[in-house]
């Protein structure tokens, strides 16, 4: 059977924002065709916590992915980020080893601060909702830099290759 990941994307938020970088990454990805799972994505999500988040957690009731990668864009940055944890009342960790998932990606990094607005808002909803539903999917968040002409053909080769080993992990949940 063929594993499901489910890939979210969110909307433009300030009026300078043409588009939304994870959005353009996961279009980009999407078009490949030698994936070896069957890519779900749920683009645009609205800039809005609640909002998101419903839109997710239905589409996660619906589709029962075997993974989770939810992106957003970070300008600030200028390499792929993987979060490990999200914080509202308390801190929730993936339970993916992250360094493990990293090896061979040299300019892909580690973060522990999600940012404080929608993705963090977004990832917290998830990993709780997986946590207390006993729900047997993995979920990462992947912050996406501004893409540049320079950038983007290794950005993409970068979050596919998250993207297929996240295909071959096992939930420790299952």
């Amino acid at each position: 059977m063929t594993r499901k990941i489910l890939l979210t994307s969110f909307d433009t938020w300030l009026p300078h924002h043409k588009s939304n970088a994870s959005d353009d990454l996961l279009i980009e990805v999407a078009k490949l065709d030698d994936i070896p799972y069957e890519l779900n994505l749920l683009r645009q999500l609205p800039v809005d916590i609640r909002a998101a988040s419903d839109r997710v957690l239905a589409q996660i009731d619906q589709l029962q992915p075997d993974a989770i990668v939810c992106c957003g864009m970070a300008e600030g940055r200028t390499s792929l980020s993987l979060e490990s944890n999200a914080r509202r009342e308390t801190v929730l960790k993936t339970p993916i080893n992250l360094d493990k998932l990293l090896v061979g990606l040299d300019d892909v990094q580690i973060s522990h601060d999600a940012g404080r607005f929608v993705c963090e808002g977004l990832y917290y909803s998830v990993l709780q909702a997986i946590a207390e539903n006993n729900i047997s999917s993995n979920c990462l968040f992947v912050h996406v830099p501004l893409l540049t002409p320079d950038n983007s053909v290794q950005m993409q080769s970068e979050v596919l290759q998250i993207i297929q080993r996240m295909g071959t992990m096992r939930s420790d949940r299952s």
